[in-house]
Parts: structure tokens; C-alpha cells; sequence
């Protein structure tokens, strides 16, 4: 080409590119009332809006993709963990973590109990907007340098090889009639999702204690005159702790609140018999 011919490809190519843009933003624009559930901007959200701002919460956390990195990312934070246990987290954080034990410490700020409530409206607000999947996967409010805490239901009962990726005399764990396989895949993708609070690792605790030798612990629970429920048998325990998680309260205070769990009570609702079976099967398999 040409140089009159370049020019005017430079400009075309410009012009082409602005309007292809131009045309996105207004488009985006357009979507965005509906994307963000603009009508579910309550009093309360724009209140927790101010409290979050106030307390400069974003200095440490993470919400839609905007924030500092110090801290967890909250943009699903009320799915994953619900307003029983924030509520209880946002009055006393020295309950749940410290800097001695966990390196990080999350401040009290003293917020009341309206500002706790418009806090978590804002949050709840936040959880739902459509965000293509942001963030990729539940957050972990602990980490664990535990060697096999990522390894899989196989290698974690069997003891697996972390550089072949098989436990010894591995068995396949996804034919579609194995309960304990199939109760694997519900305590992944269950909502909420199981393993957004609970580990299946030794002395890993998140939101919820770790469910490592849960069989065990329940044979002792069931033996403990502390233990008020209903249950006679390990598994009648953890189907227990699925559909009524306050009949046993987890020792220790960051795990429930005035006799309440913090666990939530929608399983019985949301999961088909068939499949509390297939998770029961499955956490009775931590021995």
C-alpha cells in the first residue's frame, strides 16, 4: 500500500474499532440494571454499601475482582458461608481466627448490630450479581500445609501417591452406582457447598470443623453423655448433623451461637433422600 492508502486504513481501522467499542459500552450499559439486580437495591444495601466504604473493608478483601489480597476474596461470601455465622464472625472476629495461631487477624470494628445486618445485605446483594463466575472456586478462610490435603477421596482414605496421582490398590470412584463416589461429588457441588466450610484433612478446620475420621469422632460423640440426639449409629449421626446440625453442637465458639449451628438447615429441603444417602456413605468412609 501506499502512503494514502495506509492513512486511510489507519483511519477506517480506528473508526471500525471505536464504534465496535462504542457499541459494547452502551450495550453493557444496557445489561447492567439486570446483571447487578439493580431492583434489589434495598435501604439496607446502600447502607452496608457505607459501612463497608467506612470500615475500609476493601483495604484487605476482595470483591468482584477489585480489592487488596491480604485477605479472602467476600464476593460469594453469604452463599458460602450465611448470616448466622457472619453476624457471629463481625461481633467477636477473635473467636474464630488469631494472629498467633492463624498469622493474620482480622480487627474488631465495633460495628452495631444494624450496621452487622446492612453489612451482610450489602454482601448478599454482592453474591448475586452476575459476574460470570467470579471467583472460580469457594474461598478458604484457612490454609493447610498438611501433605494430601488436595489429594482426592481415594488417596485420602488409602494414603495416596501425590506424584502418581493413585492411592495403592486404587479402586475407580466414578461408577455412577457407587454412593460413596457420587456422595464425593454432592459434598463438592451441593449449595451450599460442603466443602466451602469443611475439610476432609487432618487438623484442617475452615468455617466448620474437619470431617476427617468423622466416623471415629462419631462413635465417641455417640458414647459421650454431652450427647443429647437421637442417633445410635454413626451413620444416623452424620445424617443428624446433615438435616438437623443444631441436635449436636461442635465444641467450640466458632461454630455456633446461642445454641444454634452455624451450619445451614436447607439439605433436608434441597437434597433428595437418595442423595443425604450418597453423602452419608461418603463421610462414613473417614474412618
Amino acid at each position: 500500500m501506499n502512503k494514502r492508502q495506509t492513512r486511510i486504513f489507519a483511519i477506517a481501522s480506528t473508526a471500525i474499532a471505536s464504534l465496535i467499542f462504542l457499541v459494547l459500552t452502551v450495550d453493557s450499559h444496557r445489561q447492567f440494571p439486570t446483571l447487578t439486580n439493580a431492583d434489589k437495591i434495598t435501604d439496607a444495601v446502600v447502607r452496608g454499601q457505607n459501612v463497608w466504604h467506612r470500615n475500609n473493608c476493601i483495604n484487605c478483601h476482595t470483591i468482584l475482582g477489585e480489592g487488596a489480597y491480604y485477605a479472602p476474596d467476600l464476593t460469594k461470601i453469604t452463599q458460602h458461608r450465611g448470616a448466622p455465622y457472619l453476624t457471629a464472625f463481625l461481633k467477636n472476629p477473635s473467636q474464630f481466627y488469631d494472629e498467633q495461631t492463624h498469622r493474620r487477624l482480622m480487627p474488631n470494628q465495633n460495628l452495631s448490630d444494624q450496621e452487622i445486618e446492612d453489612l451482610i445485605a450489602f454482601m448478599d446483594w454482592v453474591s448475586k450479581v452476575d459476574n460470570q463466575g467470579w471467583p472460580p472456586r469457594p474461598i478458604l478462610v484457612t490454609g493447610s500445609s498438611i501433605p494430601g490435603t488436595d489429594l482426592s477421596l481415594a488417596q485420602q482414605r488409602a494414603g495416596g501417591d501425590t506424584a502418581t496421582g493413585q492411592p495403592p490398590a486404587a479402586r475407580p470412584v466414578t461408577t455412577a452406582n457407587d454412593p460413596i463416589a457420587l456422595g464425593e461429588a454432592l459434598f463438592r457441588s451441593a449449595v451450599p457447598t460442603c466443602a466451602a466450610c469443611h475439610s476432609t484433612a487432618p487438623g484442617v478446620n475452615l468455617a466448620g470443623p474437619t470431617l476427617a475420621n468423622i466416623a471415629s469422632n462419631a462413635e465417641k460423640t455417640l458414647a459421650s453423655p454431652d450427647y443429647k440426639g437421637k442417633a445410635k449409629t454413626v451413620e444416623e449421626f452424620i445424617r443428624e448433623s446433615i438435616m438437623e446440625p443444631s441436635a449436636y453442637l461442635h465444641p467450640g465458639p466458632m461454630y455456633s451461637a446461642n445454641g444454634v449451628s452455624f451450619m445451614p438447615t436447607t439439605y433436608g429441603k434441597d437434597l433428595t433422600p437418595e442423595q443425604i444417602d450418597q453423602l452419608v456413605a461418603y463421610l462414613a468412609s473417614f474412618k
